[in-house]
């Protein structure tokens, strides 16, 4: 990549959903509590979208502000690739949708599903056509509506999700800045380790299938913590290979907030300090492919990284999937 033209995050903007769902709301409608919560998540609280509204809502207020970060009008946008595994509907794509809503008729538009890696593959995509030089102004993302695939009659899964939606805009870069590396990978043969079973054409939609919850989020938990572990060291590793450097020169590394073990847990393996890897599981859940975007809007806006501070961004989820994004600033 280091002979092609590289992509460089020039806005980015995040949507939120106005309510709050806390381990307290939650005490009064599963068996469990905040402190069992806290210390096997790190999860405080999670956002709930309000009934009425969709992905595409959320995402238009993320997209909007990316634009105007980036200084774009929606008419300047080349191609629209949405990363989400709750879409509006099977078909159309929410991209389309979302492209009607912002008026970016010049547009191409997809949706990319591929868990909570679906920011990263998005991103990842998105570059090759900038560095192909097909395309110059590239919205990217990642929108999740969780709450909508959740069981919230099971304590195990019920705890660990939010809604949300974050958004950037990519475009070539003009002097060294932007994706040096990225690192994609799947494992088809875990397929069942984290799933919605029904709503395809495998399981269409039936009384017998709503009456067993096979709509919802279905997850061996033990099975997934052992797999990031894994696969999120793994990853951190073959990008700083390839570029002849280690963990110490990273400014900072955005993981998927999946689980705070998990982030502690890989934080100290690759003897990382805390303000190095932002963490905001504490107040979102876990977002799927809004996770990563969200938390970088949220140290954009404050200003943290500064021209040439080299930023890495890991995330793992169904599939399985797994991949990573090095970047200069």
């Amino acid at each position: 990549m280091s002979n092609r033209v590289k992509s460089v995050i020039t806005g980015s903007g995040a949507a939120l959903p106005e309510r709050v769902i806390t381990n307290n709301d939650l005490e009064k409608m599963v068996d469990t509590n905040d402190e069992w919560i806290l210390s096997r998540t790190g999860i405080r609280e999670r956002r709930k979208l309000e009934d009425g509204l969709s992905s595409v809502d959320l995402a238009d207020r993320a997209a909007v502000e990316a634009l105007e970060k980036a200084g774009l009008k929606a008419a300047d946008i080349d191609m629209i690739i949405a990363a989400t595994v709750t879409p509006d509907y099977p078909t159309p794509s929410t991209s389309c949708l979302l492209q009607a809503r912002l008026g970016a008729f010049k547009a191409a538009a997809m949706d990319l599903s591929a868990g909570c890696t679906g920011f990263i593959y998005a991103l990842a995509v998105g570059s090759q056509f900038i560095s192909c030089g097909t395309y110059k102004n590239i919205l990217v993302v990642g929108v999740e509506i969780l709450s909508r695939v959740t069981d919230w009659d099971d304590r195990s899964t019920c705890v660990l999700f939010g809604d949300g939606a974050g958004a950037v805009v990519l475009q070539p870069a003009t002097g060294d800045s932007g994706i040096v590396s990225f690192s994609l990978h799947s494992d088809g043969r875990g397929a069942d380790l984290l799933k919605i079973p029904a709503g395809g054409s495998m399981i269409p939609a039936s009384h017998e299938s709503l009456q067993n919850k096979m709509h919802f989020i279905k997850m061996n938990g033990n099975e997934i913590f052992k797999f990031a572990t894994r696969v999120v060291e793994d990853t951190l590793n073959q990008m700083m290979q390839k570029e002849n450097i280690t963990a110490a020169d990273l400014d900072y590394l955005f993981l998927h907030q999946a689980n705070l073990r998990i982030i502690d847990y890989i934080r100290k393996r690759l003897r990382m300090p805390e303000e190095k890897v932002p963490v905001n599981i504490d107040r979102y859940g876990n977002m799927s492919s809004a996770t990563i975007p969200i938390a970088l809007h949220e140290y954009i806006v404050k200003g943290a990284m500064k021209k040439g501070d080299l930023v890495a961004m890991v995330a793992f989820g169904a599939g399985l999937t797994w991949g990573g994004i090095l970047m200069k600033w």
